[in-house]
């Protein structure tokens, strides 16, 4: 798992891929993405079953990402479960190939998949696993202030 430092410079980017975020204001996987948008990120959300989400553009996959803005994503926050973690991390490592820009993978609480962990980190990408990147974002924005 990244220390602090490694997690701050992860959270220092710009543009989110939110795979997996829901359209129910009510699911953490919405919350978080509205949380990450209330706070200066750009999001792009990827949900097959949403046309759209907190007024966002929401996309089949990272693939169906259009060209211009998959080279603007830097860091893919995931809310699937773990056993659908692998096309997932494969499809970021193919961004990453693709447009160099991809620093990591963000898998939330209770989701770990050791195996894809290992292709992305082979692949270059920074990895965290079973945290919530909401939850991290306050706690070092927190720290910060003190």
């Amino acid at each position: 798992m990244p220390d602090d430092e490694r997690l701050k410079s992860l959270l220092n980017v710009k543009t989110v891929a939110v795979v997996g975020m829901s359209k129910d204001p009510s699911k953490y996987g919405h919350k978080v993405g509205a949380y990450l948008k209330g706070h200066g990120y750009r999001i792009v959300p990827v949900n097959p079953s949403a046309e759209e989400i907190l007024g966002e553009r929401s996309y089949r996959s990272l693939l169906d990402i259009p060209e211009e803005l998959q080279r603007e994503i830097e860091l893919v926050d995931i809310f699937r479960p773990s056993q659908d973690i692998p096309p997932i991390v494969a499809q970021a490592i193919e961004l990453k190939k693709k447009h160099g820009k991809l620093r990591g993978v963000w898998m939330q609480l209770g989701i770990i998949n050791e195996a894809a962990a290992e292709m992305a980190e082979k692949a270059g990408l920074e990895v965290v696993m079973d945290r919530c990147i909401m939850l991290e974002h306050r706690r070092l924005r927190r720290e910060n202030q003190t």
